[in-house]
C-alpha cells in the first residue's frame, strides 16, 4: 500500500497569502494576510489599490490563483 502524499498545508513551511476585499477589521482597504499552512499569522500588506497590492505579491515572487467558490465572500484571491 502506497503512503499518500502529505497536503501542501500540512507542511509547516507553506505560506499562502490571502486576499481580502474590504474586511471588516478594514473596511476602506483590500488586505493581504500572510498564513503558514493553515496558521494566520500577524502579518498583512494593505492598501486601498488594489492593482498596486498585486503588483507587490507579484514583486515577492508569488502566483495568483483564483478564489475557491466555496471561500467566504470577501476572499478575493490567494498568493503563493
Amino acid at each position: 500500500m502506497t503512503k499518500p502524499y502529505p497536503k501542501p498545508t500540512d507542511r509547516p513551511d507553506f505560506k499562502v497569502w490571502t486576499v481580502y476585499d474590504h474586511p471588516t477589521d478594514h473596511p476602506d482597504l483590500y488586505v493581504a494576510r500572510l498564513f503558514i499552512g493553515i496558521e494566520p499569522t500577524e502579518t498583512a500588506l494593505l492598501d486601498a489599490d488594489l492593482e498596486r497590492l498585486r503588483e507587490r505579491l507579484a514583486k515577492l515572487g508569488l502566483v495568483r490563483l483564483d478564489r475557491h467558490p466555496d471561500d467566504d465572500a470577501t476572499i478575493m484571491e490567494c498568493w503563493i
